[in-house]
């Protein structure tokens, strides 16, 4: 019994010690660093590439926009729609709307023209017998007054009573002559008239009967070049939008305004990047600047483009960014829009330069500066700010080989200080 107590207090010791090693080995592998293990790098010496890294989404270059047409209605119903990045080739039909409308407009116009047609033809026809029975009258008169000359040249063997009833006669004659021709020149301004008005409205029918048929054309949109399509969001009825509100794409059966954007045909020939770039980044770039462009779909497929244009600011004071556009110089066809992109864009390259890693540059109350390691530990000092990257800054006010903290050594004390405090306390 005697025995088994001391192999029992035994254990209980050594499990004790146990957690107090154990113990001890968590405070110091989650403790800081102490001073003097503040991680350091040197400055060094040498080019510098400034490159701008960026996201963006693969866009066609060449976009052809098809717009709902501009027809007499409020709304346009999609009747048939290709599916977002399916293929087509020139003419090939991407969207139709129902011409149910247009059709009945054309209908009704055709068969105003015909009637406009018919009444021209009757106008015509009674217009010629008209013009004849005028006609008629104007050669009767023509007739009398013949007779009635040949009635006055016989004045002289007749009675003077008789000669002043002929003279009568041929003056009424010759009256009736020229009113008859007056008539005839009436009736053909009259007819005329009637005429041209019938084939104003013939016309106007005709005019009709084309335009619901441009209607009933426009409301297929095709393709006139080779590509991809995309389809664009749904707007029709919203009156207000806010902001981060997820539209739906156009679909099939969907309802659209006239005028407004339904798809896009992406050219397979032409393809551009388009990135949004920090306000800080956009001093560094220029159009015509290198970009390696990686597809975040591709593994392992890097494409080649340059800058195309640099677009205005956009965003909160805050979070400004600019747009940035880029072309690709030798597109593959396996690229489709919309994918996700990674960007590096080289703004420039500077040779026998001092360098250091980004974090090693502090800045603070319109200061920049570097802690240098001296005899007495780290220091700051003050060092003017050339360019900056990502991961690297160029600086100039220290010396190649100078040895210069990663982080703030002030910082490192307290976690050091705190370590020291929590050894104690387990050793008692």
């Amino acid at each position: 019994m005697r025995l088994r107590t001391l192999l029992i207090v035994a254990a209980v010791i050594a499990v004790v010690g146990v957690l107090t090693w154990g113990a001890m080995r968590v405070v110091k592998a989650g403790a800081a660093p102490s001073a003097g293990q503040t991680p350091a790098t040197r400055v060094k010496r040498g080019p510098v590439t400034i490159t701008v890294a960026a996201r963006g989404d693969l866009q066609g270059g060449n976009t052809e926009m098809l717009v709902a047409p501009m027809v007499a209605s409020d709304s346009l119903a999609v009747t048939f729609l290709r599916q977002p990045g399916e293929l087509v080739k020139p003419d090939d039909t991407v969207v139709q709307f129902d011409t149910t409308q247009q059709e009945y407009n054309l209908r009704e116009a055709e068969a105003d023209l015909a009637e406009a047609q018919q009444k021209i033809l009757q106008t015509e026809a009674d217009n010629q017998a008209g013009d004849e029975e005028t006609r008629y009258a104007v050669e009767a008169a023509r007739t009398d007054v013949k007779l009635a000359e040949l009635e006055v040249g016989r004045n002289e063997t007749v009675s003077r009573a008789q000669a002043r009833d002929n003279e009568i006669a041929l003056e009424a004659a010759r009256n009736r002559l020229r009113q008859a021709e007056q008539d005839l020149v009436n009736k053909k301004a009259s007819t005329a008239a009637g005429l041209a008005i019938q084939r104003a409205g013939e016309n106007r029918a005709r005019m009709m009967a084309d335009m619901a048929r441009k209607s009933i054309e426009s409301m297929t949109l095709k393709a006139k070049r080779p590509g991809y399509i995309s389809l664009q969001t749904n707007t029709f009825g919203l009156f207000v939008i806010t902001s981060g509100m997820t539209l739906p794409l156009i679909q099939l059966g969907d309802s659209v305004r006239p005028g407004m954007s339904v798809a896009q045909v992406f050219d397979m020939q032409s393809w551009e990047a388009a990135a949004l770039v920090p306000e800080l980044d956009r001093g560094h770039l220029a159009v015509g600047q290198p970009v390696s462009v990686s597809v975040v779909a591709l593994a392992g497929k890097t494409y080649q483009g340059r800058v195309k244009s640099l677009g205005s600011p956009s965003g909160q004071p805050w979070d400004r960014k600019f747009e940035c556009r880029i072309s690709l110089d030798q597109p593959g066809p396996e690229l489709r829009p919309g994918m996700s992109l990674n960007l590096a864009i080289t703004a420039g390259k500077l040779d026998d330069v001092l360098w250091v890693p980004s974090q090693a540059l502090f800045e603070r109350d319109g200061r920049s500066f570097v802690y240098v390691k001296g005899p007495g530990g780290f220091r700051d000092r003050d060092v003017t700010l050339v360019k900056r990257t990502e991961s690297q800054v160029v600086l100039t006010g220290v010396n190649e080989g100078d040895e210069v903290a990663l982080s703030n050594p002030s910082e490192q004390a307290q976690p050091a200080r705190a370590q020291q405090g929590a050894m104690k306390a387990i050793s008692k």
